[in-house]
């Protein structure tokens, strides 16, 4: 038992004794001491600040409940983290080259990203989306495509995740069908799909049709995962476009295990059990520049989404886990002296491994500038391979559990989730907030905040606003292929005028007989991408099946 009487005895000498007259000779910086999240940090922690807790409760042993050190007791000394850089760009034959690239430098899984027409659920040549090609991502518009992109990648020996939301059923069921066409069962297919549509209306505005639907689609995949593909995550919750769009940690923390807390719901509404769910849900958080605070996040993520899962009826320890991705903070990066984003990247890869991420991307350099050239991809994974295997960080299992300042944070942050997770029930829930800007009021507030701190100069960002060097920039920056975007059209036409079209009509219509009915649509959607039906002629069915979301003008 600890005597706090003494420790607070002990403490106030200190100040008496140590602290005041070294003060009066040498005073504090004239800063603020705050998080990025602009909380106050004290001077100091000791076992005062633990005085609230129950510190034995809370913290546990790693792979015991509530999982705060870790969900698994050994930690990185069983397995590391999987090593997924997100990588996509121009046509599907350039991202699949960039993947065994990437594979051959010792990256350990996928991570796919899709360009805007597809995230949007439209075809490349869509009008609505002329000019959009490949930007920002790899363009997938059939099948055809499809198979290019997972060309000569070991489906069964690596794990796949890809960042789709809108038309994720439909980008899943293209990959199970390359699957399915190698011989390679779905059983062995380990992956995840973000096919986070929540935090699309609260963050990234990448929806298509409206919440309620949208959780069907999810649902659907929850239902059909859990039966067909069971080693696949169906759903990766993400709060790294929270964050990125300027959130608070605790907002980001607070609101994506809520959209959580809600895929469960919505499942348990349709007659799955959350045995069944949850073990196959996965998260995805931000790594920001605040080193502790970040850390402190992940651990409160744990612990927070353990007592919720048992709360809710769990009886599976692996439902009470929280596995996570996480991914540098890429709204941190400047353009300004690009080179010392490496810096910044290797710091939010650092505390994501000290906070047990299941699974890291570290940015490159140049995000802030364009897609990344294969030397900074290459940089930013060296710097998770220097993390792994010299930094010894990896030795012991959660190095900083114990310390006052962590414990401290760590116990702040649940206690501001858990105060968010009570304002969002008194607005009837994660949809209904979402009706009325609750989550984009309170996002776009701490935003706001955090920009006036650097326009005043109250929060120092070097080569922005610090140590600003004017130099012309003087790295590589990748470079297309000028003829991508018209090998694709070429494939696309080729396969509109191949495929047997009244299969493709056929299978369209059982399609909008389920979106317009009560079935699971998964197994739809696989026999219109068997059918080479197009990305955006099925997202066409379902916009005519479900309607498409306007956001209201929020005050």
């Amino acid at each position: 038992m600890v005597d706090h009487n003494n420790i607070r005895a002990a403490h106030e000498r200190w100040q008496q004794q140590v602290l005041w007259p070294a003060l009066e000779q040498t005073p504090e910086r004239d800063a603020d001491f705050i998080t990025t999240s602009s909380a106050p940090i004290a001077r100091l922690y000791t076992p005062l600040d633990l005085a609230e807790s129950d510190y034995q409760r809370d913290i546990a042993h790693p792979g015991e409940f509530p999982y705060t050190r870790g969900i698994h007791p050994t930690g990185y000394r069983g397995k590391l983290w999987t090593m997924r850089m997100f990588a996509g760009f121009g046509s599907a034959e350039e991202t699949n080259a960039r993947f065994r690239y990437l594979l051959s430098q010792g990256q350990t899984g996928l991570s796919v990203a899709f360009d805007m027409p597809t995230l949007y659920g439209r075809d490349t040549d869509d009008a609505l989306v002329e000019g959009e090609f490949g930007k920002c991502g790899v363009a997938i518009t059939t099948l055809a495509d499809m198979e290019l992109l997972l060309e000569g990648l070991p489906l069964d020996q690596i794990s796949t995740s890809m960042t789709i939301n809108s038309p994720a059923a439909i980008i899943w069921a293209m990959y199970l069908v390359v699957a399915e066409q190698r011989g390679v069962p779905w059983a062995k297919l380990r992956g995840t799909l973000q096919n986070d549509i929540l935090k699309e209306y609260i963050a990234q505005n990448e929806y298509i049709f409206p919440p309620e639907p949208s959780m069907r689609l999810v649902v659907d995949t929850l239902a059909f995962g859990a039966e067909h593909v069971p080693q696949w995550n169906p759903i990766s919750i993400s709060g790294y476009h929270i964050r990125e769009a300027g959130s608070t940690a605790a907002q980001e923390l607070a609101f994506t295990l809520a959209n959580g807390i809600a895929y469960v719901q919505a499942a348990a509404e349709r007659g799955l059990d959350v045995d069944t769910i949850a073990p196959r849900l996965s998260f995805f958080f931000n790594a920001h520049n605040d080193f502790f605070e970040e850390i402190a996040k992940y651990r409160a993520a744990r612990r927070i989404w353990a007592r919720t899962m048992r709360e809710r009826g769990a009886k599976n320890p692996r439902s009470l886990w929280l596995r996570f991705h996480t991914q540098t903070a890429g709204c941190s990066l400047t353009a300004q002296q690009p080179e010392i984003n490496i810096v910044r990247t290797a710091l939010q890869a650092l505390s994501a491994v000290l906070g047990g991420t299941q699974s890291l991307h570290t940015n490159s350099l140049d995000e802030a500038l364009a897609l990344p050239s294969e030397k900074a991809v290459t940089i930013a994974l060296r710097t998770q391979q220097i993390i792994a295997e010299e930094s010894g960080v990896t030795n012991t299992v959660d190095p900083l559990g114990g310390s006052y300042f962590v414990e401290a944070l760590t116990d702040r942050m649940e206690r501001e989730c858990l105060a968010y997770f009570a304002k969002i029930d008194q607005q009837g829930g994660v949809i209904p907030a979402i009706r009325t800007g609750y989550f984009q009021r309170e996002i776009a507030d701490a935003a706001y905040r955090y920009q006036q701190e650097i326009d005043s100069g109250q929060r120092g960002i070097v080569g922005v606003n610090t140590y600003v060097v004017k130099a012309p920039l003087e790295i590589p920056i990748l470079e297309m292929d000028a003829e991508g975007e018209a090998r694709h059209m070429r494939r696309l036409q080729h396969t509109r005028a191949t495929r047997d079209s009244a299969r493709v009509a056929a299978c369209l219509e059982a399609l909008r007989q389920a979106a317009e009915g009560d079935a699971n649509t998964m197994p739809a959607l696989l026999d219109c991408v068997r059918a080479y039906a197009t990305l955006g002629e099925m997202c066409d069915v379902l916009r005519q099946a479900f309607g498409v979301y306007r956001e209201a003008a929020f005050v």
